[in-house]
């Protein structure tokens, strides 16, 4: 019992009457309390109904073809998303592919593994990482990255590959420029392993110590501790820091605007230039107007979307998870 509570009790026993609360003050608080919550909603519907709103235009030119189009001509004023989508998505799922296995690693070495004078200035290097704004990725990949990507992966693989059915097709470089989808893959990929790693080591270190001792109390390895009981008691963190970094991909602009080689075109290669939502937009606004604006518009609409899709079926691998 707190002290508070004790002088409660303390005072209606001795027959204290007790001061009434200011109802203005109340009505105050919960007056703030909703209109924050409903700031928020207005927010979220005025940034999206004025998106559709410019949005319009292009749907009403194109309808559904805008989606299915890869076109892209400003001066017939022909646009289509295709390229833009499947290059949002690609780069995305790359940067998990990459970067997913490497923060799980990074979260169980210092949990389980890192001597603990390592323990915080591998903690600290990885949250700095976090802190670094993403156009310095952009251009560490540009100038630094992509020439040496370029001359000790590309030029050897497509070599390798070329002539070959499907992985030629996939791992095949025309240009070999350093620049592709791959490559923004790469650079999204570093940059979601903090936000990953980090979460996932916050939910490592609250699982009840007494169940690692136990299961190396019955004789088990540290891989089957990290498998059978600190990834099923953390998975529901982890789903989420996955989708967090997912979403973070996903929206990623000026990193991605360096590396991808902005093409639009369709491409089997993941070694070739594309282009993303987020890049063809940064690339476009500035100057556009018309259709063209309208188009650009109706892209941030699509991912806004994607986004969202993301959510739900973050919310429904959660729900799974908590009912498995």
């Amino acid at each position: 019992m707190t002290a508070l509570t004790q002088s409660i009790a303390l005072a209606s026993e001795s027959g204290v009457p007790r001061t009434a609360p200011s109802k203005t003050a109340d009505r105050l608080f919960k007056g703030a309390a909703y209109g924050s919550a409903l700031l928020v909603l207005l927010v979220l519907a005025g940034i999206l109904g004025s998106i559709i709103y410019g949005a319009m235009p292009a749907f009403r030119e194109f309808g559904f073809g805008f989606l299915t189009s890869s076109a892209w001509n400003i001066g017939t004023e022909q646009f289509g998303a295709l390229p833009a989508v499947i290059g949002t998505v690609a780069a995305a799922l790359l940067a998990l592919v990459i970067g997913v296995p490497v923060s799980l690693g990074i979260a169980i070495y210092l949990t389980q593994l890192c001597p603990g004078w390592a323990r915080k200035p591998v903690a600290m290097t990885i949250e700095l990482l976090a802190s670094v704004p993403s156009i310095i990725y952009g251009m560490w990949g540009l100038f630094v990255f992509a020439p040496l990507f370029a001359r000790f992966v590309q030029v050897p693989v497509s070599n390798l590959v070329e002539g070959l059915p499907i992985v030629g097709t996939i791992l095949y470089a025309r240009i070999p420029s350093g620049v592709g989808v791959l490559t923004a893959g790469i650079i999204l990929a570093i940059m979601i392993v903090p936000f990953v790693a980090s979460i996932t080591r916050d939910m490592l270190d609250q699982i009840p110590t007494v169940l690692r001792e136990s299961a190396y109390g019955i004789g088990c390895t540290t891989w089957e501790v990290v498998r059978h009981v600190l990834v099923p008691q953390a998975s529901v963190s982890i789903i989420g820091a996955i989708m967090l970094g997912l979403g973070r991909a996903l929206g990623e602009t000026m990193a991605v605007t360096f590396v991808i080689g902005n093409a639009n075109r369709l491409s089997a290669s993941i070694f070739d230039p594309g282009s993303t939502i987020a890049s063809r937009i940064a690339n476009e606004f500035n100057e556009a107007d018309g259709l063209q604006l309208s188009s650009l518009m109706a892209l941030g609409c699509l991912l806004f979307i994607i986004t969202f899709v993301v959510l739900i079926i973050a919310r429904l691998l959660v729900r799974r998870t908590k009912v498995a």
